[in-house]
């Protein structure tokens, strides 16, 4: 592993991130050690503040009343269909929105770069629907942002413009509404 964790984030951004899942929503905390277990496990350092968001204050969520909730770390939703095995140490390819349903050079849906889109640099945070899942980038120019990666095509999140997690968490509707 190459990086050393960012610098914990201040005590108001944790308030914050407590108040965007409900505590009675919220699967328990893994603490420091086991986050930096799976990490070594893994190779990558997690950026912050998701890091210490499973650290310190959940590590993921139960579904709300229309949603499959937040994945525990490392964990994949039932319906991901991914190929590849997933890599959240390796390079994630993209810097910019790839809607490879329009792209001409995209043969099938077999092709290499979309695998990697899916697997290589980031955690899945939980599943849109069961074609689009929100995933974190651990790696590169984008690490630390939310992406939405779907069979059509993946965009930084939320419609397009990047969110680091605090900021996509925040703009999840309260109480577990439309998480998913």
């Amino acid at each position: 592993m190459t990086r050393t964790p960012d610098p914990r984030p201040d005590e108001a951004i944790l308030a914050g991130l407590r108040a965007a899942v409900p505590a009675a929503l919220r699967e328990p905390a893994l603490g420091y050690a086991a986050v930096e277990a799976w990490e070594a496990e893994h190779g990558v350092t997690l950026p912050e503040p998701y890091r210490s968001f499973v650290a310190e204050v959940g590590n993921g969520s139960a579904p709300g009343p229309r949603d499959g909730g937040l994945q525990p770390l490392g964990q994949l939703p039932a319906c991901w269909a991914g190929g590849e095995q997933r890599r959240p140490d390796a390079l994630f390819p993209l810097e910019d929105e790839w809607i490879w349903e329009d792209d001409e050079s995209v043969g099938d849906d077999e092709d290499a770069r979309i695998d990697a889109v899916f697997s290589h640099g980031s955690i899945v945070l939980c599943a849109q629907d069961t074609r689009s899942f929100w995933l974190l980038v651990t790696t590169g120019p984008q690490r630390g942002r939310v992406w939405l990666v779907a069979d059509v095509g993946a965009s930084p999140a939320p419609d397009g413009e990047p969110a680091g997690f605090a900021d996509w968490i925040r703009r999840r509707p309260a109480g577990g509404e439309g998480w998913g």
